[in-house]
């Protein structure tokens, strides 16, 4: 169901020509794309930084415990 604000834009582009209703279905396809990706891009960070959490809370532990050692660069 349209909200009032989509019935306004709607009637506001039966009244312009093909060519300008194409473009702006374009703009708005384009841009509805970008928030979904956006909002999936936004889910995938949340999910990775619960896992840099726990990694982090494990490395806090194990120097807590003296079993952590020092970081080799050259191994890396």
């Amino acid at each position: 169901m349209a909200t009032p604000a989509i019935e306004t834009i709607v009637k506001m582009l039966e009244f312009q020509p093909e060519e300008i209703q194409s473009q702006a279905a374009e703009y708005l396809q384009r841009w509805l794309a970008e928030l979904e990706d956006e909002a999936r891009w936004n889910e995938d960070f949340a999910r990775s930084q619960m896992g840099l959490y726990e990694s982090a809370r494990e490395a806090r532990k194990q120097i807590a415990e003296n079993k952590a050692e020092p970081m080799d660069f050259d191994r890396l």
